[in-house]
């Protein structure tokens, strides 16, 4: 079986004017833009009167050799989001609302196709993670965790250069 190392787990909230839409295409399309696979594994919709609630689950997966993969899985929660009206250059603008709370976790995936498996192949494949390819093991989950924090970061940014064009 698959070893998989957890390598990066964080949060991201954010409440205010949001555009939905617009975090969900760039996230999708700066996540491909990096070489990652983006599977969404989950999507459900609650109607809460004149709010919705979005839950969204993605797996993405970028494969960096025959024996490493890197796996973020993010749990995307859309709460409260409503259309509100806002001023915006002294006239009223129709904009979403809502509270947006990410879940992030990176995982650096070894010998994703079992390929070291049996009887003394998995005494092998201990010997070689621990002593021969350690040093490249750590850059990897370093890449890695680099990688996930830029993501959040450029999110971030994402998010509040929207909230502010929005006003």
């Amino acid at each position: 079986m698959a070893e998989k190392d957890k390598v990066f787990k964080g949060k991201l909230k954010q409440t205010g004017i949001v555009s939905y839409k617009d975090i969900y295409e760039y996230m999708y399309h700066m996540f491909m833009d990096d070489g990652y696979d983006v599977i969404e594994t989950r999507y459900s919709e609650v109607n809460r009167g004149d709010s919705k609630n979005v839950e969204i689950m993605w797996t993405m997966s970028k494969t960096i050799s025959s024996y490493f993969k890197f796996q973020i899985s993010l749990f995307f929660l859309v709460a409260g989001l409503k259309k509100v009206t806002i001023k915006k250059d002294g006239q009223d603008v129709q904009a979403e609302s809502a509270t947006i709370e990410m879940d992030f976790t990176g995982t650096l995936t070894k010998d994703y196709n079992n390929e070291w498996e049996s009887g003394i192949m998995k005494i092998l494949r201990d010997i070689y993670d621990k002593y021969i390819i350690k040093n490249r093991i750590e850059d990897y989950e370093s890449k890695l965790n680099d990688d996930v924090q830029e993501f959040l970061a450029q999110i971030k940014a994402f998010m509040t250069l929207e909230g502010q064009h929005n006003f």
